[in-house]
């Protein structure tokens, strides 16, 4: 359909709520790293909130501006109302920059000025991966199936966005359970608040009324003042001149922003199945961008659509929540007012919200694809779980040495690894499950959705780009490497040639799918 004129109100009333949700998502993300910044890797505030947090302000603004109009674009070319794509800072891309680049660089040279130059040396040459993925992300949409898609966010959504937030909440039952309640009762009841209150704007104020009243919270103002975004040429290139000098951080690079363009792919599918369509390769040429000019002016972290689109069109949302999340976070960057909302708004307050934005992608997808399909969807999920898992042994071991603990053997230990074995907890599978894990779940949730479909050709395409994946480290291992044939990324090459030559050897009604099938016409003799 051409582009035609349509009257799109870029405001409704459900942006007011849609916006105190991703406001609160993009807070939760910017209050997580400022802290491990300042306090994990020594940056003093004045890096901090003086040049990463404005950084990632002008990257959000750069990016609401283009989704703001590919919404209105939209709207125009289908004649109704759509709900903006969410953007901002890419929470899982977020952790591997500041504990894959970021960290290693501080631990090696204890210099957190080097640390945030290769950061943003970092993030400027990641943008430019990420934005190449706009040459494969059309194709790449088109061949594979939703439930592979879609799966495959909804193990990122179960595990990182719902379950990390909801344990925050039963750490701190006092704040989480006040706000916790407030956002099932508005957002997933959709019941109508006192005065129409938005459910996130009502949470937050609950939630730290009561932190202050128990001593979880303070008003102070320090940190507060004007920090105005500056480009850092100057500390851009020593950056990258140092991720050229140390080609290894390139391995973490790439395979980390393959997962970000990924990640874009699929949260516009993840819109298309709740109505709207955006064009793929737009968005991520975008994300690619918006990541360069964060880089550029401080901010080492890329961007990228959020996962959410869902939940924030069921409250009734066009634009007018992500350009008054472009405006305020800005704000609140420039004049230091991050700062005193991280002191000011616990965590356990704004985690409820997360905790909504995964119910409802998950919620979502079960409508959005094919009964049989969720069989796909499911397997999608379960690398995430062994990310999720591997994580948290790392963070386990992490904790035993930092508090003395003697004798502690290193993950990956083959000692180690068989009594954990022997404990049930299957380390070196789960391991091999984590590496990768978004490609890996789209993978699997594709080949499971084409069989289901009978499209055995597609299931082995997969299959076989699995084994090229996995033969160079791009999933199922720590770093890029020269191709080797191990067990993993052989097994994904007998599995692709049983998928392209099981149709070859058996009759056509073998190998179509009994699901779905219409039954036979029951013709009785003489009529």
């Amino acid at each position: 359909m051409r582009v035609g004129r349509y009257d799109y109100n870029l405001f409704s009333r459900g942006d007011f709520s849609a916006f105190w949700a991703l406001f609160t998502d993009n807070l939760v993300n910017l209050m997580v790293l400022a802290g491990i910044c300042q306090f994990v890797f020594q940056m003093p505030a004045e890096i901090v909130y003086g040049r990463i947090v404005p950084g990632a302000a002008i990257a959000i603004l750069a990016g609401v501006a283009v989704y703001v109009l590919l919404a209105k674009r939209a709207a125009a070319r289908h004649g109704r109302d759509v709900t903006a794509l969410p953007y901002g800072i890419s929470t899982p891309v977020m952790f591997v920059y500041l504990f894959g680049v970021i960290g290693p660089i501080y631990w090696s040279t204890n210099d957190p000025l080097l640390a945030w130059q290769v950061g943003i040396g970092a993030g400027f040459m990641g943008g430019i991966v990420a934005a190449l993925g706009a040459i494969v992300g059309p194709w790449l949409k088109k061949v594979t199936p939703r439930a592979g898609m879609l799966g495959t966010l909804c193990g990122i959504a179960l595990v990182f966005i719902g379950t990390v937030p909801l344990a925050i909440v039963f750490e701190n039952p006092f704040i989480g359970f006040a706000s916790m309640i407030i956002i099932l009762w508005g957002l997933v009841g959709r019941f109508r608040l006192p005065f129409n209150i938005p459910a996130g704007l009502l949470a937050l104020i609950v939630g730290t009324v009561v932190a202050l009243a128990i001593g979880q919270s303070s008003v102070t103002f320090e940190g507060v003042g004007f920090y105005p975004p500056v480009p850092y040429f100057g500390d851009l290139i020593v950056g990258i001149q140092h991720l050229f000098g140390h080609p290894e951080l390139f391995l973490v690079l790439v395979p980390v922003q393959i997962y970000n363009f990924i990640e874009t792919m699929n949260n516009v599918e993840s819109a298309e199945a709740a109505g709207d369509h955006y064009p793929v390769a737009t968005c991520q040429i975008t994300d690619g961008a918006g990541t360069m000019i964060g880089a550029l002016f401080g901010s080492p972290f890329p961007t990228t659509a959020y996962i959410g689109h869902p939940a924030y069109k069921r409250m009734g949302a066009h634009a007018g929540y992500v350009i008054g999340v472009g405006a305020v976070i800005p704000l609140a960057a420039f004049f230091g007012l991050l700062a005193f909302l991280n002191n000011l708004i616990p965590v356990a307050a704004a985690a409820p919200v997360l905790v909504f934005v995964a119910l409802s992608l998950i919620t979502n997808t079960a409508h959005a694809v094919k009964t049989e399909h969720m069989a796909a969807v499911t397997i999608a999920m379960m690398p995430h779980v062994s990310s999720f898992l591997v994580i948290k042994w790392g963070s386990l071991m992490g904790a035993l040495n930092a508090t003395g603990a003697e004798g502690v053997l290193p993950l990956g230990d083959p000692a180690l690894t068989a009594a954990l074995l022997q404990q049930g907890a299957h380390y070196e599978g789960h391991l091999a499950l984590s590496q990768g894990a978004i490609l890996t779940g789209l993978i699997w949730g594709a080949i499971v959705a084409s069989v289901i479909d009978g499209r055995f050709r597609n299931a082995g395409g997969f299959a076989f780009a699995a084994f090229a994946m996995a033969s160079i480290g791009i999933i199922h291992s720590a770093t890029l490497h020269w191709p080797d044939f191990g067990a993993v990324s052989l097994g994904y090459l007998i599995a692709a040639a049983f998928l392209f030559i099981y149709p070859m050897v058996h009759k056509q009604e073998a190998v179509e799918p009994e699901a779905g099938r219409l039954p036979e016409p029951q013709v009785t003799p003489g009529e």
